[in-house]
Protein backbone atom coordinates (compact mmCIF):
# COMPACT_ATOMS: atom_id res chain seq x y z
CA UNK A 1 0.00 0.00 0.00
CA UNK A 2 1.07 3.71 -0.52
CA UNK A 3 2.19 5.81 1.93
CA UNK A 4 -0.74 7.95 2.66
CA UNK A 5 -0.11 11.17 1.71
CA UNK A 6 -1.81 12.59 -1.25
CA UNK A 7 -2.77 16.09 -3.25
CA UNK A 8 -6.29 16.54 -4.89
CA UNK A 9 -7.19 19.21 -7.11
CA UNK A 10 -10.80 20.64 -7.20
CA UNK A 11 -11.57 21.93 -10.53
CA UNK A 12 -14.95 22.62 -9.20
CA UNK A 13 -13.25 25.38 -6.87
CA UNK A 14 -11.04 26.43 -9.76
CA UNK A 15 -14.02 27.17 -11.97
CA UNK A 16 -15.85 29.24 -9.22
CA UNK A 17 -12.60 31.24 -8.64
CA UNK A 18 -12.04 32.53 -11.73
CA UNK A 19 -16.00 33.37 -11.93
CA UNK A 20 -15.36 34.99 -8.79
CA UNK A 21 -12.54 37.28 -10.12
CA UNK A 22 -15.02 37.77 -13.03
CA UNK A 23 -17.45 39.03 -11.27
CA UNK A 24 -14.87 41.77 -9.80
CA UNK A 25 -14.22 43.29 -13.16
CA UNK A 26 -16.89 42.43 -15.54
CA UNK A 27 -15.90 44.46 -17.90
CA UNK A 28 -12.47 43.06 -17.99
CA UNK A 29 -10.95 40.14 -19.74
CA UNK A 30 -9.24 38.01 -18.01
CA UNK A 31 -5.95 36.43 -17.90
CA UNK A 32 -5.21 33.14 -16.14
CA UNK A 33 -1.92 33.19 -14.38
CA UNK A 34 -0.70 30.06 -14.72
CA UNK A 35 3.09 30.52 -13.84
CA UNK A 36 5.25 28.10 -11.72
CA UNK A 37 3.14 24.87 -13.35
CA UNK A 38 0.21 26.77 -11.94
CA UNK A 39 1.06 27.44 -8.73
CA UNK A 40 1.97 23.99 -8.30
CA UNK A 41 -1.31 22.61 -9.05
CA UNK A 42 -0.07 21.59 -12.43
CA UNK A 43 -0.85 22.94 -16.02
CA UNK A 44 -2.71 19.99 -17.44
CA UNK A 45 -4.90 19.57 -14.13
CA UNK A 46 -6.13 23.23 -14.01
CA UNK A 47 -6.18 23.63 -17.91
CA UNK A 48 -10.04 22.41 -18.12
CA UNK A 49 -11.06 24.69 -15.14
CA UNK A 50 -9.90 27.59 -16.50
CA UNK A 51 -10.60 27.51 -20.45
CA UNK A 52 -13.37 30.28 -20.04
CA UNK A 53 -10.25 32.48 -19.37
CA UNK A 54 -9.68 34.80 -21.97
CA UNK A 55 -6.69 34.00 -22.01
CA UNK A 56 -3.10 31.99 -20.01
CA UNK A 57 -0.08 34.19 -18.67
CA UNK A 58 2.84 32.35 -17.99
CA UNK A 59 6.48 33.07 -17.75
CA UNK A 60 8.39 30.50 -20.25
CA UNK A 61 8.26 28.62 -23.36
CA UNK A 62 8.26 25.48 -22.07
CA UNK A 63 4.93 26.23 -20.19
CA UNK A 64 3.86 28.18 -23.07
CA UNK A 65 4.01 25.15 -25.46
CA UNK A 66 2.33 22.59 -23.20
CA UNK A 67 -1.04 25.39 -23.43
CA UNK A 68 -0.66 24.70 -26.75
CA UNK A 69 -0.34 21.43 -26.55
CA UNK A 70 -3.91 21.04 -25.03
CA UNK A 71 -5.27 22.71 -27.50
CA UNK A 72 -5.92 26.81 -26.44
CA UNK A 73 -5.69 28.63 -29.22
CA UNK A 74 -6.37 32.04 -27.76
CA UNK A 75 -4.14 34.18 -26.33
CA UNK A 76 -0.64 33.78 -24.16
CA UNK A 77 1.10 36.07 -22.90
CA UNK A 78 4.95 35.25 -21.80
CA UNK A 79 4.73 37.33 -18.68
CA UNK A 80 8.78 37.96 -18.20
CA UNK A 81 9.23 38.10 -22.02
CA UNK A 82 11.64 36.30 -24.32
CA UNK A 83 15.21 35.47 -22.96
CA UNK A 84 16.88 35.88 -25.90
CA UNK A 85 16.19 36.38 -29.64
CA UNK A 86 15.97 32.69 -31.21
CA UNK A 87 12.63 32.65 -28.40
CA UNK A 88 10.96 35.31 -30.72
CA UNK A 89 10.98 32.55 -33.51
CA UNK A 90 9.07 30.40 -31.19
CA UNK A 91 7.07 33.52 -30.03
CA UNK A 92 5.60 33.58 -33.81
CA UNK A 93 5.76 29.79 -34.53
CA UNK A 94 3.25 29.58 -31.45
CA UNK A 95 1.67 32.88 -31.97
CA UNK A 96 2.57 34.05 -28.40
CA UNK A 97 2.05 37.66 -27.14
CA UNK A 98 5.04 38.55 -24.98
CA UNK A 99 6.49 41.33 -22.27
CA UNK A 100 8.84 43.71 -23.46
CA UNK A 101 10.34 45.65 -20.31
CA UNK A 102 14.07 46.16 -21.41
CA UNK A 103 16.29 47.41 -23.98
CA UNK A 104 17.52 44.61 -25.24
CA UNK A 105 14.34 43.01 -25.72
CA UNK A 106 13.49 46.01 -27.90
CA UNK A 107 16.68 45.38 -29.35
CA UNK A 108 16.18 41.76 -30.23
CA UNK A 109 13.07 42.77 -31.36
CA UNK A 110 14.63 44.82 -34.19
CA UNK A 111 17.44 42.26 -35.49
CA UNK A 112 14.50 39.96 -35.87
CA UNK A 113 13.49 38.39 -39.10
CA UNK A 114 9.65 37.57 -38.70
CA UNK A 115 7.01 37.39 -41.41
CA UNK A 116 4.77 37.96 -38.56
CA UNK A 117 4.38 40.95 -36.45
CA UNK A 118 4.56 40.35 -32.22
CA UNK A 119 1.71 41.28 -30.51
CA UNK A 120 3.48 42.65 -27.12
CA UNK A 121 3.00 44.43 -24.09
CA UNK A 122 5.44 47.16 -23.09
CA UNK A 123 6.18 47.36 -19.09
CA UNK A 124 6.02 50.39 -17.02
CA UNK A 125 8.30 50.46 -13.79
CA UNK A 126 5.97 52.54 -11.54
CA UNK A 127 7.10 51.67 -8.19
CA UNK A 128 7.83 47.82 -8.11
CA UNK A 129 11.36 48.75 -9.33
CA UNK A 130 11.77 45.23 -10.65
CA UNK A 131 11.00 45.01 -14.40
CA UNK A 132 9.73 48.09 -16.73
CA UNK A 133 10.97 51.19 -18.24
CA UNK A 134 10.46 54.14 -15.71
CA UNK A 135 8.00 56.48 -16.60
CA UNK A 136 10.71 58.77 -17.85
CA UNK A 137 11.77 56.46 -20.52
CA UNK A 138 8.37 54.86 -20.83
CA UNK A 139 7.35 57.15 -23.88
CA UNK A 140 10.96 56.62 -25.67
CA UNK A 141 10.50 52.32 -25.83
CA UNK A 142 6.79 53.03 -27.17
CA UNK A 143 8.34 54.98 -29.35
CA UNK A 144 11.24 52.57 -30.83
CA UNK A 145 8.85 49.97 -30.46
CA UNK A 146 5.83 51.63 -32.82
CA UNK A 147 8.51 52.51 -35.10
CA UNK A 148 9.45 48.76 -35.57
CA UNK A 149 7.53 46.32 -38.45
CA UNK A 150 8.65 43.65 -35.83
CA UNK A 151 5.85 44.63 -34.11
CA UNK A 152 1.90 44.83 -34.30
CA UNK A 153 -0.04 45.95 -31.55
CA UNK A 154 1.14 47.40 -28.13
CA UNK A 155 -0.06 47.35 -24.85
CA UNK A 156 0.59 48.48 -21.59
CA UNK A 157 1.47 46.96 -18.32
CA UNK A 158 2.25 47.87 -15.19
CA UNK A 159 2.85 45.68 -11.43
CA UNK A 160 1.60 47.01 -7.78
CA UNK A 161 3.70 46.69 -5.32
CA UNK A 162 1.48 47.43 -2.62
CA UNK A 163 -2.03 46.59 -3.90
CA UNK A 164 -2.35 44.28 -0.61
CA UNK A 165 -1.51 46.87 1.94
CA UNK A 166 -2.05 50.03 3.51
CA UNK A 167 0.34 52.16 1.04
CA UNK A 168 -2.34 50.91 -1.75
CA UNK A 169 -2.26 51.84 -5.73
CA UNK A 170 -2.71 55.67 -5.97
CA UNK A 171 0.76 56.59 -6.73
CA UNK A 172 1.29 54.00 -9.24
CA UNK A 173 -2.07 54.61 -11.05
CA UNK A 174 -0.75 58.26 -11.20
CA UNK A 175 2.19 57.86 -13.14
CA UNK A 176 1.14 54.52 -14.99
CA UNK A 177 -2.07 56.97 -16.37
CA UNK A 178 -0.70 60.28 -16.45
CA UNK A 179 2.94 58.45 -18.87
CA UNK A 180 0.02 56.20 -20.88
CA UNK A 181 -3.23 59.02 -21.38
CA UNK A 182 -2.41 59.27 -24.69
CA UNK A 183 -1.01 56.22 -26.18
CA UNK A 184 -2.96 53.83 -27.91
CA UNK A 185 -3.40 50.08 -26.82
CA UNK A 186 -5.23 48.08 -23.84
CA UNK A 187 -3.99 48.21 -20.50
CA UNK A 188 -3.25 45.62 -17.84
CA UNK A 189 -2.92 46.71 -14.26
CA UNK A 190 -4.71 44.39 -11.92
CA UNK A 191 -2.83 41.46 -10.46
CA UNK A 192 -5.46 39.73 -7.98
CA UNK A 193 -5.26 42.10 -4.79
CA UNK A 194 -5.75 44.73 -7.37
CA UNK A 195 -8.71 43.20 -8.43
CA UNK A 196 -10.59 42.15 -5.21
CA UNK A 197 -9.48 45.55 -3.17
CA UNK A 198 -9.79 48.37 -5.73
CA UNK A 199 -12.07 49.28 -8.35
CA UNK A 200 -9.97 52.31 -9.81
CA UNK A 201 -7.46 49.81 -11.26
CA UNK A 202 -10.14 47.42 -12.48
CA UNK A 203 -11.86 50.07 -14.08
CA UNK A 204 -8.72 50.70 -15.68
CA UNK A 205 -7.81 47.44 -16.69
CA UNK A 206 -8.53 46.12 -20.18
CA UNK A 207 -7.54 42.88 -19.39
CA UNK A 208 -6.98 41.35 -15.13
CA UNK A 209 -4.35 39.10 -14.24
CA UNK A 210 -5.40 37.03 -11.38
CA UNK A 211 -2.84 34.62 -9.76
CA UNK A 212 -3.03 33.66 -6.20
CA UNK A 213 -7.03 34.21 -5.98
CA UNK A 214 -7.81 31.46 -8.49
CA UNK A 215 -6.40 28.84 -6.76
CA UNK A 216 -7.90 29.94 -3.52
CA UNK A 217 -5.73 32.12 -1.10
CA UNK A 218 -6.87 35.47 -0.54
CA UNK A 219 -3.83 37.85 -1.94
CA UNK A 220 -4.01 39.94 1.43
CA UNK A 221 -4.03 37.47 4.42
CA UNK A 222 -4.44 38.35 7.53
CA UNK A 223 -6.09 41.57 6.87
CA UNK A 224 -8.84 38.66 4.72
CA UNK A 225 -9.35 34.86 4.57
CA UNK A 226 -10.19 33.42 1.58
CA UNK A 227 -13.58 32.86 2.73
CA UNK A 228 -13.65 36.87 2.64
CA UNK A 229 -13.26 36.96 -0.84
CA UNK A 230 -15.44 34.08 -1.35
CA UNK A 231 -12.56 31.97 -2.79
CA UNK A 232 -12.48 28.10 -2.53
CA UNK A 233 -9.64 25.96 -2.17
CA UNK A 234 -8.07 24.50 -5.28
CA UNK A 235 -5.82 22.27 -3.49
CA UNK A 236 -6.19 19.91 -0.55
CA UNK A 237 -3.03 18.14 0.85
CA UNK A 238 -4.00 15.20 3.41
CA UNK A 239 -2.44 12.16 5.11
CA UNK A 240 -3.42 10.01 7.51
CA UNK A 241 -2.19 9.28 11.47
CA UNK A 242 0.41 6.04 11.10
CA UNK A 243 0.99 5.77 14.98
CA UNK A 244 -0.37 6.87 18.29
CA UNK A 245 1.67 7.99 21.12
CA UNK A 246 0.86 8.33 25.41
CA UNK A 247 2.97 10.88 26.70
CA UNK A 248 3.12 11.96 30.42
CA UNK A 249 3.63 15.09 32.22
CA UNK A 250 7.33 16.41 30.81
CA UNK A 251 7.57 14.27 27.96
CA UNK A 252 8.93 15.62 24.68
CA UNK A 253 7.84 15.58 21.29
CA UNK A 254 10.33 15.06 18.34
CA UNK A 255 13.92 16.64 17.26
CA UNK A 256 15.15 19.11 20.34
CA UNK A 257 12.84 18.73 22.60
CA UNK A 258 11.29 21.69 21.35
CA UNK A 259 7.83 20.61 22.49
CA UNK A 260 7.88 19.86 26.45
CA UNK A 261 4.17 18.35 27.46
CA UNK A 262 2.83 20.08 30.54
CA UNK A 263 0.20 17.55 31.04
CA UNK A 264 -0.42 13.84 29.97
CA UNK A 265 -1.54 14.12 26.09
CA UNK A 266 -1.84 11.95 23.32
CA UNK A 267 0.40 12.01 20.13
CA UNK A 268 -0.63 11.41 16.60
CA UNK A 269 2.57 10.59 13.67
CA UNK A 270 1.39 11.90 10.68
CA UNK A 271 2.78 10.60 6.83
CA UNK A 272 3.89 14.19 6.35
CA UNK A 273 6.96 16.36 6.58
CA UNK A 274 9.64 18.78 4.74
CA UNK A 275 10.48 16.09 2.17
CA UNK A 276 6.56 16.47 1.36
CA UNK A 277 6.58 19.90 1.01
CA UNK A 278 5.10 21.15 4.32
CA UNK A 279 7.01 23.80 5.91
CA UNK A 280 10.07 22.63 8.20
CA UNK A 281 9.91 26.17 9.75
CA UNK A 282 6.26 25.45 11.20
CA UNK A 283 6.44 26.05 14.60
CA UNK A 284 4.09 24.28 17.19
CA UNK A 285 0.47 25.53 16.77
CA UNK A 286 0.32 24.91 13.80
CA UNK A 287 -3.12 24.22 12.88
CA UNK A 288 -4.29 21.31 10.90
CA UNK A 289 -7.37 19.29 10.85
CA UNK A 290 -7.95 15.46 11.91
CA UNK A 291 -11.05 13.55 10.96
CA UNK A 292 -12.14 17.51 10.03
CA UNK A 293 -11.53 19.08 13.69
CA UNK A 294 -9.57 21.24 14.24
CA UNK A 295 -5.90 20.72 16.31
CA UNK A 296 -2.29 21.35 15.80
CA UNK A 297 1.10 20.77 15.22
CA UNK A 298 3.72 19.69 18.27
CA UNK A 299 7.30 19.74 18.17
CA UNK A 300 9.64 20.16 14.77
CA UNK A 301 8.81 19.08 11.52
CA UNK A 302 10.91 16.18 10.45
CA UNK A 303 11.36 14.90 7.19
CA UNK A 304 8.65 12.67 6.73
CA UNK A 305 6.72 12.78 9.86
CA UNK A 306 5.03 15.35 12.15
CA UNK A 307 3.38 14.88 15.87
CA UNK A 308 -0.51 16.45 15.72
CA UNK A 309 -2.13 17.21 19.72
CA UNK A 310 -4.67 14.22 19.86
CA UNK A 311 -5.46 14.98 23.46
CA UNK A 312 -8.70 16.36 23.06
CA UNK A 313 -9.81 14.13 19.96
CA UNK A 314 -10.36 10.99 22.03
CA UNK A 315 -11.81 9.10 18.65
CA UNK A 316 -9.21 9.97 16.25
CA UNK A 317 -6.42 7.77 16.10
CA UNK A 318 -4.43 5.51 13.75
CA UNK A 319 -6.16 6.12 9.80
CA UNK A 320 -7.96 9.15 10.42
CA UNK A 321 -7.65 11.58 8.22
CA UNK A 322 -4.89 14.52 8.40
CA UNK A 323 -5.58 18.01 6.42
CA UNK A 324 -2.55 19.58 6.31
CA UNK A 325 -4.64 22.37 4.23
CA UNK A 326 -7.81 22.09 2.17
CA UNK A 327 -11.23 20.57 2.81
CA UNK A 328 -11.51 17.94 5.01
CA UNK A 329 -13.72 14.66 3.85
CA UNK A 330 -16.63 15.81 6.18
CA UNK A 331 -16.69 19.48 4.59
CA UNK A 332 -14.15 21.14 6.95
CA UNK A 333 -11.87 23.87 5.44
CA UNK A 334 -8.87 25.13 6.37
CA UNK A 335 -7.06 27.93 4.44
CA UNK A 336 -3.99 27.52 3.27
CA UNK A 337 -3.09 31.10 4.11
CA UNK A 338 -3.49 29.88 8.06
CA UNK A 339 -0.89 27.42 7.60
CA UNK A 340 1.50 29.44 5.85
CA UNK A 341 1.34 32.32 8.63
CA UNK A 342 2.04 29.88 11.27
CA UNK A 343 5.30 29.14 9.24
CA UNK A 344 5.69 32.92 8.39
CA UNK A 345 5.33 32.46 4.26
CA UNK A 346 2.80 32.84 2.07
CA UNK A 347 0.41 30.26 0.65
CA UNK A 348 2.04 31.03 -2.97
CA UNK A 349 5.06 28.80 -1.44
CA UNK A 350 3.02 25.85 0.13
CA UNK A 351 1.00 25.41 -3.58
CA UNK A 352 4.59 25.61 -5.01
CA UNK A 353 6.61 23.67 -2.80
CA UNK A 354 4.57 20.35 -2.80
CA UNK A 355 7.07 17.45 -3.49
CA UNK A 356 7.27 15.10 -6.69
CA UNK A 357 6.96 12.35 -4.23
CA UNK A 358 3.56 13.55 -3.33
CA UNK A 359 1.04 11.59 -5.50
CA UNK A 360 -1.76 14.33 -6.91
CA UNK A 361 -5.09 13.29 -7.85
CA UNK A 362 -7.87 15.46 -9.95
CA UNK A 363 -11.48 15.06 -8.34
CA UNK A 364 -13.90 15.14 -10.40
CA UNK A 365 -16.33 17.97 -11.04
CA UNK A 366 -19.41 17.39 -9.37
CA UNK A 367 -17.79 14.45 -6.57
Amino acid sequence: MPRPISVTIHPAALQHNLARCRLAAPESKVWAVVKANAYGHGIERVFEAFRSADGFALLDLEEAQRVRQLGWRGPVLLLEGVFEARDLELCSRLDLWHVVHCDEQIDMLAACKTHVAHRVFLKMNSGMNRLGFTPQRYRSAWSRLNALTQVDEISHMTHFSDADGGKGIAEQMRSFGSTTADLPGERSLSNSAATLRHAEAVAASDWIRPGISLYGSAPDYPEHAASDWQLQPGMTLASKIIAVQAIDTGANVGYGSTFVAKHPMRIGVVACGYADGYPRVAPTGTPLLVDGQATRLLGRVSMDMIAVDLTDLPKAGFGSEVTLWGCASNGALLGIDAVAHAAGTLGYELMCAVAARVPVQVEAVGS
